[in-house]
């Protein structure tokens, strides 16, 4: 029962963009039964995936589609709006048996008419839509039924409608959601493009490929036979680990994805996996599957042919599990983390075509073999190099965690102190100061080796200032905001907003405080801040943020700094920061009837804010952006992720305009 509403609170934040479903259109006809009876027939077709609930639905469970018609002594209604047959389950987001349509449904009204003049007849439909992630707010569409023509013995027509939906729309295009949503599977494929390349580099995967080019040699009668083979050996890679991503997605659902990014138990679980992960490549133990696994396979990759090739490259997972599983598993972890459910099939996509085509290759054209690097002591180190990497990951799942129960351990500062001293040392061995139990004696130090310690020593020095406050801007997705500091505001100042030892500074309004970054005054109170805004003539600026929000830091810590945006954001709005990932309780008394779930409350912050911005906006995802006047009317269409500056600069300036025109 309380499943839907997470989900509203928590829907795909590490893809970081405002995202609107209109899956459900309507149109409408009008059939002929007798001289003075008729049907309204009102068609929905309803996208995949999404489901539209009956009109009679358990007490407790969703809002139910509802029909009402203009009354009009020009006719009467006969009987109830009738309603197909449609699908009965058990709904496991509700609890309970629910009726509902999926892809098209048909609904009917009959009529009896008194006037034969009768021109028009209006209606309006309530219904809610849902699908395995998540469920949009409550919508009325306007219907309008032509019923000139019928009257005259006129062939039945459909007279599709121009749907008007009575609540003002955010005008984020679904062009816009799917560029971002392109966007963000680009990057996991990239990123696990260059792991798979990574993996191939390790010492369980890199002295396969002599073995695998010794084994297509030996079995093709010919060159254009080894090349079949070897395409089929690729293949046969991408098929095992995009089996494996697609179980991944099965397994935990839509629904389970999208609250990965701010469900704090999630969160610790992946951080101590990675840890797992990261002490594994460091050398203190390997993950392996159990040897008999490797045994059966071995056999079947013996039956030759297609089958064959099959379980060679299952043997190759197998076999290089303890060096490929960690990197897989951290791909899954980093993808899942993303909301999508497609995000885990495209990073083992991306992973296995990395490791496929070089294998492919050298089983086509063994003759390159020669130019390969020999084996050495240098597999080892880009694996433990991988396990620093993995430690230094962990710690973002743990600052997730941190951030959401706003337990204040993991603060900017530990955070950083933290990754410095893991990339430190990681330069210490890179320039072979420190060994580990499983590396080589070390008589010189490589071109590689040295080039990849000067960039670890680079990077330990860069952040070294973000203890300060510097804003870091390379990585600022990944530790916690300035704000979420020991010192957010500078040397002399406390969270609450005043100075130390002066909880009500005289420049700090009531219900204000500096939590935004850049010393930007902000409320997290939406009708304090709207009558600050009043009493000082400025519009304001709702913030729809979340604390595990990666995109939410990258515009505070990349477009927010700019002067022109900095100084409007400070001197021209009231900025009001709505966390919708908030789980400290509502104050005692103060729990909210939810009006997405009659007869239920709202028991945190977070879920307040949520449920405002799903309602008012139709909007569900973060950063999502409003200016608004002082009677609460949007001054310009609400904007979303917007990484680009000057549009950004753009969006902010016309809405201040609009807002000084209107005075």
């Amino acid at each position: 029962m309380k499943k839907i509403i997470l989900l509203l609170a928590l829907f795909i934040y590490s893809l970081g963009y405002s995202q609107i479903h209109d899956p459900v259109s309507w149109s409408t006809s009008v059939e002929k039964i007798s001289k003075t009876d008729y049907n309204l027939v009102i068609t929905s077709s309803i996208e995949e995936n999404w489901h539209l609930y009956s009109q009679k639905v358990p007490e407790g469970g969703p809002i139910a589609t509802t029909f009402s018609f203009t009354k009009s002594s020009d006719f009467e209604l006969v009987g109830n709006t009738l309603e197909e047959e449609g699908h009965i389950v058990d709904d496991p987001t509700f609890g309970m048996k629910i009726k509902y349509f999926a892809n098209k449904a048909t609904f009917k009204q009959r009529i009896k008419v008194r006037n034969k003049n009768l021109m028009n007849i209006e209606g309006k439909v309530e219904f809610m839509v849902c699908n395995d992630a998540n469920c949009l707010p409550p919508t009325i569409v306007d219907l309008e039924f032509s019923i000139k023509g019928k009257l005259n013995g006129a062939s039945s027509t459909i007279a599709k409608n121009n749907i008007k939906v009575t609540e003002k729309k955010t005008k984020v295009t679904k062009n816009e959601t799917s560029k971002s949503s392109d966007k963000s599977l680009l990057t996991i494929f990239i990123i696990a493009f260059f792991s798979g390349f990574a993996a191939l580099l390790t010492p369980c995967v890199f002295p396969m490929i002599p073995m695998t080019v010794s084994f297509f040699t030996k079995q093709s009668k010919s060159k254009a036979a080894g090349i079949k083979n070897a395409v089929i050996y690729g293949a046969s890679i991408v098929i095992i680990y995009v089996l494996l991503g697609i179980l991944v997605s099965a397994v935990f659902g839509a629904d389970a994805l999208n609250a990965l990014s701010t469900n704090v138990w999630f969160n610790i679980i992946f951080f101590i996996l990675l840890i797992v992960f990261a002490v594994s490549f460091l050398g203190a133990f390997e993950i392996v599957l159990p040897s008999s696994w490797g045994t059966k396979v071995d056999a079947q990759a013996d039956r030759g042919g297609v089958i064959g090739i099959f379980f060679m490259a299952l043997a190759l997972a197998i076999v290089s599990f303890s060096c490929t599983g960690p990197i897989v598993g951290t791909l899954l972890v980093e993808a899942a983390a993303g909301g999508s459910q497609v995000g885990p099939i495209v990073g083992m996509l991306g992973f296995s075509l990395a490791l496929a085509i070089p294998f492919a290759l050298f089983a086509a054209f063994p003759g390159w073999l020669n130019s390969l690097p020999k084996s050495g002591g240098w597999l080892n180190t880009v694996k433990v190099v991988l396990g620093f990497l993995e430690l230094a990951l962990a710690f973002k799942f743990l600052s997730n965690a941190d951030l959401v129960l706003q337990l204040h351990w993991l603060e900017r500062e530990v955070f950083l102190a933290i990754w410095i001293a893991i990339f430190g040392v990681l330069a210490f061995y890179l320039f072979g100061k420190i060994q580990l139990s499983h590396d080589s004696p070390l008589s010189h130090i490589s071109v590689g080796r040295l080039s990849l310690g000067i960039l670890s020593l680079t990077f330990t020095i860069y952040i070294i200032p973000g203890l300060w406050g510097a804003p870091l801007n390379l990585i600022s997705a990944f530790p916690p905001s300035q704000s979420y500091s020991e010192s957010p505001y500078g040397v002399g100042f406390s969270r609450t907003g005043g100075t130390q030892g002066n909880e009500h500074h005289s420049g700090i309004p009531d219900g204000a405080h500096l939590m935004a970054p850049h010393d930007i005054m902000a409320f997290n109170d939406y009708d304090k801040g709207l009558t600050y805004a009043k009493k000082i003539g400025k519009p304001v600026l709702l913030d729809f943020t979340g604390y595990a929000c990666v995109n939410c830091r990258k515009m505070e810590q990349n477009v927010w700094p700019k002067d022109k945006i900095l100084s409007i954001l400070k001197n021209e709005v009231v900025l009001i920061s709505l966390y919708v990932d908030d789980k400290r309780p509502l104050p005692e008394g103060e729990e909210i009837a939810s009006k997405l779930r009659p007869g239920k409350k709202l028991k945190y912050i977070g879920q307040k804010w949520s449920e405002f911005q799903t309602i008012k906006y139709r909007a569900n995802a973060q950063p999502f952006y409003v200016l608004m006047d002082h009677k609460e009317e949007n001054l310009i269409d609400p904007t979303a992720y917007t990484p680009d500056v000057e549009e950004y600069n753009k969006w902010l300036v016309d809405g201040v305009l609009n807002f000084k025109k209107n005075l």
